[in-house]
């Protein structure tokens, strides 16, 4: 049984590397796609996970599902696409670190995984399921991603679910906010930053806008502020972390890393016991998941990023005796 499946988009992300000597603009190439991401966390931690997908037959399909399987990711179920090709996502940084994307993902094989591709023994076996916002841009993926959480959670899975809002994919506001709302029935645990949380709510106090996501079906809902730190609230609970101060280099898959490392945590218990955890324990979850975020954010790329749990570890020790 793996411990956690993630469907969705498997892509490349080019991170800007400076200027040539005729001040044009490099890039560099980094596997990239918030659920592969989330696995990519997971696996660096030693859970058993697996990734379901499609990606281009081209170089960069190839290159992404090496890259899975060398940290160890099974991808077995991760199709690829002799007709469609590969998304590609340029990633461009402010100042502080912060991206915004381009999407170069018109007919491109991860919006192209049907319905019918899924592997239903394998969605059945599993303990938590993984899915975010972006699968749920188009269609066919859009089908295919609610009936891998419908199987999963019928099954006796936890559902995991990120909004992971992407304006230039999506047709409108409106329709976001639509489906993104319509996907959080499927899960048990929601995790959100505050943009996404006031966007879906209207709220800008967390506590309101938590107990509003929490009416839709999920136990537990995550709410992540950057360098703020981050939330959980549950039906019984709301517990904070303050987060960490580093130099920030790239942002890119802090919040995924986050969700990995709260997975990690929760992978052996049961929804029931999720519920039951108390105030002071998920102060500790959430410690560990932020510093394991903000380390990530000290580098380039997301999943070349990701710390080791002794180099989460280290750096909690470090932080707490600087204060």
């Amino acid at each position: 049984m793996f411990d956690v499946i993630a469907i969705g988009e498997l892509l490349i992300d080019f991170l800007p590397e400076g200027m040539t000597e005729n001040g044009l603009s490099l890039f560099s190439s980094n596997p990239g796609g918030a659920p592969a991401n989330v696995l990519a966390m997971l696996s660096k931690l030693g859970a058993k996970t697996a990734f379901i997908g499609k990606v281009g037959k081209d170089g960069f399909g190839q290159f992404l599902k090496t890259t899975l399987d060398n940290m160890g990711i099974d991808t077995s179920n991760l199709l690829m696409s002799p007709e469609k090709m590969t998304t590609l996502a340029f990633v461009h940084l402010d100042k502080k670190g912060d991206r915004s994307f381009s999407f170069y993902r018109k007919h491109c094989a991860d919006v192209s995984l049907d319905v019918t591709e899924l592997n239903k023994e394998l969605l059945s076996s599993c303990r938590f399921l993984h899915f975010g916002g972006v699968s749920l841009t188009d269609e066919p993926s859009r089908t295919a991603t609610l009936e891998a959480a419908r199987i999963a959670k019928e099954s006796g899975a936890i559902v995991s679910y990120d909004p992971n809002y992407r304006p230039a994919l999506w047709n409108s506001e409106q329709e976001a906010c639509h489906e993104m709302l319509k996907a959080i029935g499927y899960a048990d645990l929601v995790k959100v930053s505050e943009e996404e949380l006031l966007l879906l709510t209207g709220c800008e106090d967390f506590s309101l806008g938590a107990d509003k996501l929490l009416k839709e079906g999920p136990s537990v809902i995550f709410v992540t502020c950057g360098e703020k730190g981050s939330h959980v609230f549950t039906k019984s609970c709301h517990a904070s972390h303050g987060g960490y101060r580093v130099k920030a280099v790239d942002t890119t898959g802090a919040g995924d890393t986050f969700v990995g490392t709260i997975l990690w945590q929760l992978k052996n218990k049961s929804l029931e016991e999720i519920r039951q955890i108390s105030i002071v324990e998920w102060e500790k979850i959430l410690a560990f998941s932020n510093a394991a975020g903000a380390i990530v954010t000290t580098k380039k790329g997301a999943i070349p990023a990701m710390p080791e749990g002794d180099m989460i570890n280290t750096f909690i020790k470090q932080a707490f005796s600087d204060k």
